[in-house]
């Protein structure tokens, strides 16, 4: 058995059993949970040498095949090899080493073997099959009155009359091509098929038609992928499409996109966290924030503001991640702020990289946040190792950044774009809406906003946490779709202090699932879901 667990890792032992020795020249690649070698380094390496007097079973086969192939993970449509004595044909087999050619691929499976790179025995592949996900009704009086989404096919403006606007949001990270295969290893409880991007797509496109939002706002969307297949394909179900990049030479950006029949657009806002001239802000991550205006036979109707971003990942950066979210709700509070001295409803979506219950998490909900004390990488909550962490600084960003402590811009000009459904823009200088004088520096953050997670984040019966995304390492919450929520929905925290035109209604919710419900079929992504995070879906009510 040693002997099998050594040719299974990738080196062999003499026959004396001293002494190890490389079978391959190179460590072989993987993705997924398969194993691929070029066929001339096996033969060269496996067939012609004297790895195969190794390999006796007392009491079996005096010879044993190298190492345990199964056909579905071989590359070629043929049978096992019997590597070891070219001359002897294994009695099941009729196969000879001359069909392959020199280019050919094995594939080794990774379901036996046995190394500390394995996963572990609750994460490995149950079944394949489906989890379904059912509607949360919020509001007892709308459980018959709302109609499914998972079975609208009409016109959705048929759901609004001249005091309420009903409209569904879906917040979804879609998994960047170039980000999966960049960090493989996140996916090594994968079968490889389905982590090609042509396997993938379909199904996230099948998920985006079957849910028929109205609006959508897309993480990880790769910009080679969105020109030729994500914006086309997303244009024929009806969207509206707009997109920003990452800065720097990221692959990917954040979409926003909503449909024709429900809104026409007002303004695009995007917002870049990289600050060449402040080092603290020297990450690629962006936000967007779209102006919409609901199309009801309502003359006047307040407008609403989609905000989506994606902040950084690194869990030890705390200061980067709360600076780059004051910089997105000082653009929320630029665009959402109205002439009378208030704002219009908020829906604010991404990947947040934070967990529910963390200072990032809590300033959200709260409207306050004090981080005197506070350790740079407890911010998020994503580690609780506090090893070598220093604390926040006060402030945490310099004053030439421009931005408050209310998070809002500081009283100067500010560049705001013009944007409307006939593509016509128009550069305008407005002045910022919300002057702030110098105050005096404190480490008391606060916004003015009145914002409700969507998602409670535990199972109410089992109190079981759930979670938006599930890979080889970890599975936890860290996408949220924030909204600005009716009085009597949310208490107001001491940092809500401007009024809401309407606040938002939330009617219903499409169910979050477990760690253990994700594990039954495989982790993310799987044969039926294709990213690492599953889509957050939710329908709101405007009174009018």
């Amino acid at each position: 058995m040693e002997t099998w667990r050594c040719v299974r890792r990738g080196y062999g032992r003499c026959v004396a059993g001293r002494g190890r020795y490389s079978m391959l020249p190179y460590p072989l690649k993987s993705l997924g949970r398969d194993w691929t070698t070029p066929w001339e380094d096996l033969q060269k390496y496996c067939w012609r040498r004297h790895i195969s007097s190794c390999l006796r079973w007392p009491g079996h086969y005096s010879r044993a095949p190298y190492p345990y192939f199964s056909s579905r993970h071989f590359s070629l449509n043929c049978r096992p090899p019997f590597l070891f004595e070219s001359g002897t044909q294994f009695q099941y087999y009729n196969w000879r080493p001359d069909q392959l050619s020199n280019t050919s691929l094995f594939h080794l499976s990774r379901y036996v073997m046995n190394s500390d790179r394995d996963e572990p025995s609750s994460k490995r592949r149950k079944h394949q099959g489906t989890i379904k996900r059912s509607w949360e009704y919020l509001c007892s009086h709308n459980k018959e009155k709302t109609k499914d989404l998972e079975d609208r096919n009409g016109d959705s403006t048929c759901e609004d009359c001249e005091d309420k606007f009903d409209f569904s949001v879906m917040s979804y990270n879609i998994l960047s091509q170039e980000l999966l295969e960049d960090n493989s290893h996140l996916y090594r409880h994968c079968r490889r098929p389905v982590l090609h991007w042509s396997f993938r797509f379909p199904n996230i496109l099948k998920e985006i038609k079957h849910f028929d939002a109205d609006v959508l706002c897309l993480q990880e969307v790769q910009e080679d992928h969105y020109g030729t297949e994500i914006r086309p394909s997303l244009e024929s179900l009806g969207y509206h499409c707009e997109y920003k990049m990452k800065t720097g030479r990221k692959p990917d950006g954040c979409a926003i996109c909503f449909k024709h029949s429900k809104f026409s657009l007002l303004s695009v806002n995007p917002v870049e966290f990289c600050r060449r001239d402040i080092p603290l802000l020297d990450r690629d991550n962006i936000g967007l924030v779209l102006l919409l205006q609901p199309k009801i036979p309502r003359a006047a109707s307040p407008s609403i503001c989609i905000a989506n971003t994606h902040l950084l990942y690194n869990p030890r950066r705390g200061d980067i991640k709360l600076t780059q979210l004051a910089m997105l709700l000082a653009e929320i509070s630029n665009v959402a702020h109205q002439k009378d001295g208030s704002f219009c409803p908020i829906v604010m979506c991404g990947d947040f990289n934070s967990v529910p219950g963390s200072p990032l998490y809590s300033f959200i909900k709260e409207g306050k946040l004090n981080y005197e004390g506070l350790a740079i990488g407890k911010v998020s909550g994503q580690e609780q190792s506090s090893r070598g962490q220093r604390i926040l600084s006060i402030p945490i960003w310099p004053p030439n950044l421009g931005i408050s402590q209310n998070c809002v811009y500081e009283a100067q000009q500010v560049p705001k774009v013009e944007k409307t459904d006939s593509d016509v823009t128009q550069a305008q200088q407005e002045k910022a809406e919300v002057p702030v004088p110098a105050d005096k520096v404190s480490s008391h953050l606060q916004h003015g906003f009145s914002l409700s997670s969507v998602y409670s984040h535990y199972v109410p019966d089992t109190g079981v946490p759930e979670v938006t995304t599930c890979h080889s390492r970890s599975a936890i919450t860290v996408d949220y779709i924030f909204y600005s929520a009716e009085k009597d929905d949310t208490a107001r925290g001491p940092g809500a202090e401007v009024a809401l035109v309407g606040g938002l209604k939330l009617l219903a919710r499409l169910s979050l699932l477990t760690e253990q419900d994700l594990w039954t079929v495989n982790g993310l992504p799987n044969e039926h879901n294709s990213s690492d995070h599953l889509p957050l879906l939710a329908k709101f009510r405007l009174e009018l």
